[in-house]
């Protein structure tokens, strides 16, 4: 059996505060005093969404993002990463600095000195909240994406998707998607496949952040795998979050079969439990996934992710040296 940490792959789906180890949470919140936030157990996205916040708190001092970049960009080098394109939204952060650029500055700052001492590359996601951003707000986030584009790669959407349809940020896409951008709104999580549709009709989108329920428009599916449009993939959050009742009734082996492009991501590994390398040896072992599929996971994760054109080539190469080796 081919070992998984050794093929590499792209992580496109992770909230960055999130991808810390629950090792390093209790110690910051040991630091602060603090108690430590509920981790497990989701049933729904409100439970999710509340706990996630409270572990934005223990990222206070400069010391406590090093940390966090060190650590991430160290276990994703062990998981067989080559690329990490993290989600951050600032706005959690405006009590403790003087503006959004600020905060970002830091964590690019911290993240580049990270990435460069453990030889992974990390491009970066500028969100909109759909929940908390207004249209201006977003349009201003995407002007924001636009003008640093030498760290930012690509636009998305994220929070409950629940009557906050991908239509309401039609005007900041745009932006973003002219001013060079990838277009990766999440979509098809926890509304129906419709919104999905809209995300590729409306704002332009070439990657789907979860995309699963696509199966409830007819033809949608068909669609996806004609144009290329990504999904990217997160098997565990959506069974924690209800969105399938268990692994067996995921769509991810369908979408597959049916010729859709698939990334496989961790989306919250603090929260969820799996982290990247534990996805892709979940769907192996749950979900029956030979290695040519899950190669496949692997090189639409590159293909699809804002990774430097040589990082891309390295890791395709690693991919089919991977493939073609004795199992």
């Amino acid at each position: 059996m081919r070992d998984l940490a050794a093929l590499p792959k792209a992580h496109l789906h992770l909230h960055l505060e999130a991808g810390m180890s629950p090792a390093l949470l209790a110690e910051l919140s040991a630091k602060y005093d603090r108690e430590v936030p509920v981790i497990r157990g989701y049933g729904s996205f409100a439970a999710f969404s509340d706990t996630y916040v409270a572990a934005t708190d223990v990222l206070r001092e400069r010391e406590d993002w090093e940390r966090l970049a060190d650590e991430l960009c160290g276990t994703h080098v062990a998981q067989g990463a080559v690329y990490l394109e993290p989600s951050f939204w600032a706005g959690n952060y405006r009590h403790r600095f003087a503006s959004d650029e600020q905060c970002w500055e830091l964590v690019w700052d911290v993240f580049d000195e990270a990435a460069a001492r453990h030889g992974l590359s990390v491009g970066w996601m500028v969100p909109v909240d759909r929940v908390k951003d207004s249209l201006d707000d977003a349009i201003a986030l995407a002007r924001f994406a636009v003008a640093h584009r030498d760290h930012v790669v690509s636009f998305g959407l994220h929070n409950d998707e629940v009557g906050h349809p991908p239509g309401d940020f039609v005007d900041a896409f745009r932006i973003a998607r002219e001013g060079g951008l990838l277009i990766c709104p999440h979509a098809g999580e926890l509304e129906g496949g419709h919104y999905v549709a809209d995300s590729i009709e409306l704002l332009g989108a070439c990657r789907i952040g979860h995309g699963v329920r696509c199966f409830e428009v007819p033809g949608l599916v068909e669609r996806l795998a004609a144009d290329g449009v990504c999904l990217d993939v997160c098997p565990t959050s959506n069974i924690m979050l209800s969105v399938f009742p268990s692994l067996a009734e995921h769509p991810l082996p369908a979408l597959l079969e049916a010729g859709v492009r698939c990334s496989l991501n961790a989306d919250d590994p603090l929260l969820f439990g799996a982290d990247l390398l534990e996805e892709y040896e979940l769907v192996r072992r749950e979900m029956g996934l030979d290695d040519a599929r899950l190669a496949s996971l692997a090189r639409s994760s590159v293909e699809c992710g804002g990774a430097p054109d040589d990082v891309k080539a390295a890791a395709l190469a690693g991919i089919d040296a991977w493939l073609s080796a004795d199992a």
